[in-house]
């Protein structure tokens, strides 16, 4: 059983006895991982034979599965200007209690993301304040307002790794031509969330016979299947690197299958939630689960996870969206849409892998090395030589998240009283523990 201490990054680690799953390799033994001035210096093959460096601190972690930081895409958070839902150093406790060792931040802030002054303000504060590693997104278009084209040179120039205009979809596909062309001359990602604004109306769930049921305004399937092969069409013109942020029906999984054949550069996310609940779970107007796009149909969730086993959808998100109990106990069509997802990402994914729909190695690369390819980090892997981004997880332990448990500022957990099973131990950020199950992350 792994041994309670926090270990110190200026001092060697040594993990022994681990199952090692690196699906950027892999690999998928039991063995040994040595890190060293933050940086992983023999993991699996490399470390046999090896002795231990001279004063290392040593786990013992027989039975327990070591597995690559998680690398989440799609972070809403507060700060600046919402602080009282999440800060950055909010989000990274919960992040790291979630075995997320890195996050991609939204631009959906106050001010937006949309300058090189707030990207860098952000990149300072985490730097400051995180315990995990924190990447901004800057927003495709001024204010998010899908009017003016933000400066998209100037801002990937400052370290930004993608642009995306957050929960907003850009309506002028002039507009949106233009930003994939200049995103192309840069090597700059465009991440879409592909929602038609109008389409969708004033909707609040999945358009079908629930929605007439509950007397709810439904949002039909064709506001998320028509712009997203309106962006294909112009991904493909452009030549741009396009990444469909967040799909959720059936068809919109065979839309991207059949451009994935035409387009080298075209990658697709889905949320956790998507994977894991439909648009039963809303029960009586439970406001916790109104997210966008919306739960959809139990058919729907199947054929995403059909998508992701057969690698037509390349990452798994949290969508991460705190929202205070002020947005959210409200009248089902008058809350927020968004819940947290940081802490339930990683143990809701397993699920797939405990149910047998999806391997456990397909999986964990959905969480690790198929975000980090995507938005061009040097994450998501054991390697020798990269950051020593890792977590230690139990996959066969039985626990229920409870809100008490919950470390966001903001609580509107979709999965509240879940039983999981796969419990994350110890979460590594360049060699250092930034969260204990033994000491409860203090």
């Amino acid at each position: 059983m792994m041994s309670a201490f926090r270990s110190d990054s200026s001092r060697p680690l040594v993990i022994e006895g681990a199952r090692i799953l690196d699906p950027a390799r892999g690999l998928d033994e039991i063995g040994t991982t040595i890190v060293v001035d933050g940086a992983i210096l023999a993991c699996g093959p490399e470390a046999r034979g090896q002795g231990r460096p001279e004063g290392a601190d040593v786990i013992e972690a027989r039975g327990l599965t070591l597995i690559p930081g998680l690398v989440d895409a799609r972070v809403f958070i507060g700060e600046p200007g919402g602080e009282h839902r999440e800060t950055i150093a909010s989000a990274s406790r919960a992040a790291a209690a979630g075995g997320v060792t890195s996050i991609l931040t939204m631009p959906d802030t106050n001010p937006v993301i949309d300058d090189v002054a707030i990207a860098e303000f952000v990149m300072r504060t985490a730097r400051e304040t995180a315990s995990v590693n924190v990447f901004p997104a800057a927003a495709l278009t001024k204010g998010l307002a899908g009017e003016e084209m933000t400066e998209i040179g100037l801002l990937a120039n400052a370290g930004v790794k993608a642009f995306t205009d957050g929960r907003h979809t850009i309506a002028d596909a002039s507009l949106l031509r233009r930003i994939m062309t200049y995103a192309r001359d840069f090597g700059a990602l465009v991440m879409h969330e592909t929602q038609d604004a109008q389409l969708a109306g004033n909707g609040v769930m999945n358009e079908g016979l629930l929605a007439s049921w509950l007397g709810l305004p439904g949002i039909p399937a064709e506001a998320e299947i028509i712009p997203l092969e309106r962006d294909l069409r112009l991904a493909a013109l452009t030549g741009c690197r396009y990444h469909a942020a967040k799909i959720s029906l059936g068809e919109s999984a065979e839309v991207v299958r059949g451009w994935k054949r035409r387009l080298p550069d075209l990658s697709a996310g889905v949320s956790i939630n998507h994977l894991s609940l439909n648009e039963n779970d809303i029960g009586e107007y439970r406001t916790f689960f109104r997210l966008s796009p919306p739960l959809r149909a139990e058919d729907d969730r199947q054929a995403m996870i059909e998508a992701l086993a057969d690698g037509t959808i390349d990452i798994i998100v949290s969508s991460h969206d705190p929202h205070d109990a002020d947005d959210k106990r409200r009248p089902f069509a008058e809350a927020k849409s968004g819940a947290i997802g940081l802490e339930t990402l990683l143990p809701a994914a397993l699920r797939l892998h405990h149910s047998g729909a999806v391997p456990l190695e397909r999986v964990i690369a959905a969480l690790t090395v198929g975000p980090a390819q995507v938005l061009g980090l040097d994450r998501g892997t054991l390697a020798p030589g990269a950051a020593a981004d890792m977590v230690l997880v139990d996959l066969d332990a039985p626990y229920v998240f409870s809100e008490a448990a919950i470390r966001s500022r903001s609580k509107n957990t979709a999965f509240e009283n879940a039983r999981f099973q796969g419990r994350i131990l110890r979460t590594i950020v360049s060699g250092r523990t930034v969260f204990s199950a033994d000491s409860d992350g203090d």
